[in-house]
């Protein structure tokens, strides 16, 4: 018998912000497969004689190759199981969730999608931080700040981007935010517009740094991962929320 296979998204790593059919995909599953950034609560609704695997990956480091985590969906939902991949934030945004489904599907598995609440907007939110502001912002992109080699060549033009949109969300781009800010600076962009790096966040020991692209550019401001990374005026009127409720930051302007 064909079990069934979930992808579902376990939002930005609070407890809080699991959605009611994630916690009821953990209740029901035989098999968990969990990334490293869902919330340290979540397994606490999964049944106590669920198989519980862990795959998480860290920049540089993966516990499991994604080819091996498919390879424990497929062989597991072959076998009647019904199999849940848990992904921090949502699954198919800079996840491999509809790679993993796809994969499913291709072997008659069949596959349900649970979407999750994105980092890029719970986490600016989360310091009072809007993507789009009326009258500030109308537009923004939310990026990837490290592609796959493997695919031969970037879809990432930051040179392009800093005049293309009002709001820049950067995901997994600590490591490169320095390039990044230089790169937005030749294509363009205010170099004093305000940068929040939010690290941490919905963790212990959370931060958020409000510097400038300048600052960045220069290498005077670096970021930690993983960080949630906002450009644009919209850090400038986050920040004046911030001070009105008396939020901890650092200001490196």
């Amino acid at each position: 018998m064909v079990g069934k296979v979930i992808i579902a998204g376990g939002g930005p790593g609070d407890e809080g912000l699991l959605t009611l059919r994630c916690i009821e995909a953990l209740k029901m599953a035989d098999v968990i497969i969990y990334d490293r950034l869902i919330p340290k609560s979540a397994l606490r609704y999964a049944r106590s004689d669920a198989r519980l695997i862990y795959a998480g990956k860290e920049p540089g480091r993966h516990v499991m190759e994604e080819d091996e985590i498919i390879r424990i969906m497929i062989n597991e939902g072959s076998n009647g199981k019904i199999v849940l991949r848990l992904h921090g934030g949502d699954a198919f945004l800079f996840g491999r969730g509809f790679e993993e489904c796809t994969a499913v599907l291709n072997e008659g598995i069949p596959c349900e999608v649970i979407p999750g609440v994105a980092s890029a907007i719970a986490v600016p939110e989360a310091y009072l931080i809007p993507p789009v502001l009326r009258g500030v912002s109308s537009s923004v992109a939310i990026v990837t700040g490290v592609e796959d080699p493997r695919k031969g060549r970037s879809f990432v033009n930051f040179r392009e981007l800093a005049k293309a949109v009002n709001t820049i969300v950067v995901l997994m781009g600590a490591s490169r935010i320095n390039e990044i800010a230089r790169e937005l600076i030749e294509g363009g962009i205010n170099p004093n517009t305000y940068v929040a790096i939010i690290t941490r966040a919905f963790m212990e020991n959370s931060k958020i740094i409000i510097t400038t692209v300048t600052k960045l550019a220069t290498g005077q401001v670096s970021a930690e991962n993983p960080s949630v990374i906002v450009i644009g005026d919209v850090v400038r009127e986050g920040l004046k929320a911030m001070k009105a409720v008396g939020t901890n930051f650092e200001l490196n302007v």
